[in-house]
């Protein structure tokens, strides 16, 4: 049996109605560290090569019943299709191949858990900075 490819990092998303409140709370309360801002989206440092995304999300919409559609499990690598391949010959379907995100400079593919969560496989197309939008 092969081995899977290298995960490099891992980032949780959660989406959230009020960006400015949560990104006050997460910088201000808890203390983490911007380590990517892509506009609608801030990623924070939480240890290690663990990471917290938070990202707005339409203000008109309510919060889904089951949390499985509003929390993402991020994992980055450079071997997105790699991952692809490997997951694929182990019969997993996958929601989305992968696919160049321009808005957020990315290269991702989406599956999801057998209990509903999504799952994103990505590696990011710049050079890591605090701020890309510029």
């Amino acid at each position: 049996m092969s081995v899977h490819p290298q995960i490099d990092e891992q980032i949780t998303f959660f989406y959230t109605h009020n960006l400015n409140a949560s990104r006050e709370f997460y910088e201000q309360k808890l203390g983490l560290e911007l380590w990517l801002d892509q506009g609608t989206c801030r990623i924070y440092t939480v240890s290690g090569s663990g990471y917290l995304g938070l990202c707005q999300t339409n203000e008109i919409s309510t919060p889904p019943a089951d949390k499985q559609s509003s929390v993402i499990f991020t994992l980055v690598t450079q071997q997105v299709d790699e991952w692809f391949e490997y997951l694929k010959e182990r019969g997993v379907e996958f929601e989305k191949p992968p696919a160049l995100n321009k808005k957020y400079n990315i290269y991702h593919c989406f599956l999801r858990d057998p209990s509903g969560y999504l799952i994103e496989i990505q590696r990011f197309e710049t050079t890591k900075k605090k701020d890309i939008t510029k």
